[in-house]
Order: structure tokens, then C-alpha cells, then sequence
């Protein structure tokens, strides 16, 4: 496997000195840059050559937030793929991270093997979401954006649709894949639920992202359900 290069960016020194030791004994990641604001973290990726293939974002930041910092990265760098570390009650948080370019989000105290996949998983152009999120995103993405609702007022959700000609050609396996990381589970995790290696499940993605017109795994999952194609 290819080394991954990893920068961290994490406010709160306990935080980050408990994910550093955590994240450095896996030979996989090389930890390339720390940093404790926003400000710090764009200067240190700006300086770095090669830059990270992946920043793990804290998205609860003094100064510039971590969406503000997810959305210069992308701007700047697009190669560099971002992971949001969140809490609970962040959801409308990550919904702006996002759509500021993130690839998905991690509860703050995943254990280290699953922050480990995650990060594998957005390195090769996977996405990482959470079911408790997935409805809020299909809510947030399927609306055309109008400025916000009134107060007091109920947004309107679509109705499933039928698929079209092109989304009836997934296929059986292709359907549990798309139905399985609608649940959250990373690529590693899906992989082992059915019995296929890695790459299989990167390549069932590949096609799916292609047949539902989508290019990431959170525009897949929202498409499927609007789709009526899979549920949660």
C-alpha cells in the first residue's frame, strides 16, 4: 500500500497529541504537518512540497473555521482530499463542509483503525458519511437553495421518482454496495460485509458514480434515495 501523507489540524493540544500517537504507529500514514488553527494549518500546506494527499480537519476552530479552511484547500490545492472530525451536534457543520469540498466526516473518538480507513478511503477518491447524516443531505441537497425558510416553516422533501433507464443497469452487487455505505460503512468495512477485496468495491463504485452521474460516494447515496433505488 501506498504511504499516505497526513496533515493534522486539531485546536486542542490533548487532542492532538492523543491522535498522534494513535495515527503514527500505522506504517501506511506519514504525518507530514501539524497545526492548531486555520491560519497555521493553510500557511504549513502552502509551504509543503509534494502537499498532503488527505487533512484531518477539526471543524470547531478559533479564527478561520475548519469549512473556511476545507474551502481554501480545495480551491487551492484540489488534490488534497479533506476529513472532517466533528461531534454530534454539528450537523449543519458538515453539511457546509460539504459542500466546501470535504470528502465526509469522523465523530471525534472513532478508534484508530476506523480513522485509518477513513483516511485510506478518501485518499482514493472515496467519500465517508454517517447514516445519521445521510437524510439531512438528500433534505439539503436535493432543494434548490432559495435563500433561508421562513421561520416556523416545514421544507418540502421530494418524492422518490422513478429510475431511469440508465439506473435500472446497476447491478445486484452494485445495489448492495450503494446500500451498504448508505449506512455509513467505509470501503474496508463494505469489502469485508460482502466477501470482496478492496479494490473490487473501489471498481462497484467507479460504475455506480458513472451510471448515476455523480462523481463522489455522498452525491451516490442522496441520488440512490431520491431514486427510490435504495433506502435507509
Amino acid at each position: 500500500m501506498n504511504t499516505i501523507r497526513l496533515f493534522m489540524l486539531e485546536d486542542q493540544p490533548k487532542i492532538l497529541k492523543n491522535q498522534l500517537k494513535l495515527l503514527q504507529t500505522f506504517e501506511n500514514l506519514d504525518i507530514v504537518g501539524t497545526a492548531q488553527s486555520g491560519e497555521e494549518a493553510l500557511e504549513q500546506i502552502s509551504a509543503l512540497e509534494p502537499k498532503p494527499d488527505v487533512l484531518l480537519c477539526d471543524l470547531g476552530l478559533p479564527g478561520i473555521s475548519g469549512i473556511e479552511v476545507t474551502r481554501e484547500v480545495k480551491t487551492k490545492f484540489p488534490s488534497v482530499e479533506v476529513l472532517c472530525f466533528t461531534v454530534f451536534d454539528e450537523e449543519d457543520k458538515v453539511i457546509d463542509a460539504v459542500r466546501a469540498g470535504a470528502s465526509g466526516y469522523l465523530l471525534k473518538g472513532a478508534e484508530a483503525q476506523k480513522i485509518v480507513d477513513a483516511i485510506v478511503d478518501v485518499s482514493q477518491g472515496g467519500s465517508v458519511i454517517q447514516p445519521s447524516l445521510a437524510k439531512a443531505l438528500l433534505r439539503h441537497f436535493s432543494m434548490p437553495e432559495k435563500g433561508p425558510a421562513p421561520e416556523g416553516s416545514v421544507l418540502p422533501v421530494r418524492e422518490p421518482v422513478a429510475p431511469t433507464a440508465q439506473q435500472r443497469k446497476l447491478t445486484v452487487r452494485e445495489l448492495e454496495c450503494l446500500q451498504i455505505i448508505a449506512k455509513g460503512l467505509s470501503n474496508a468495512e463494505t469489502a469485508e460485509v460482502l466477501g470482496l477485496s478492496k479494490a473490487t468495491i473501489r471498481t462497484h463504485l467507479e460504475h455506480i458514480y458513472q451510471k448515476l452521474d455523480v462523481s463522489n460516494r455522498v452525491e451516490a447515496v442522496t441520488e440512490g434515495i431520491r431514486q427510490g433505488i435504495i433506502d435507509l
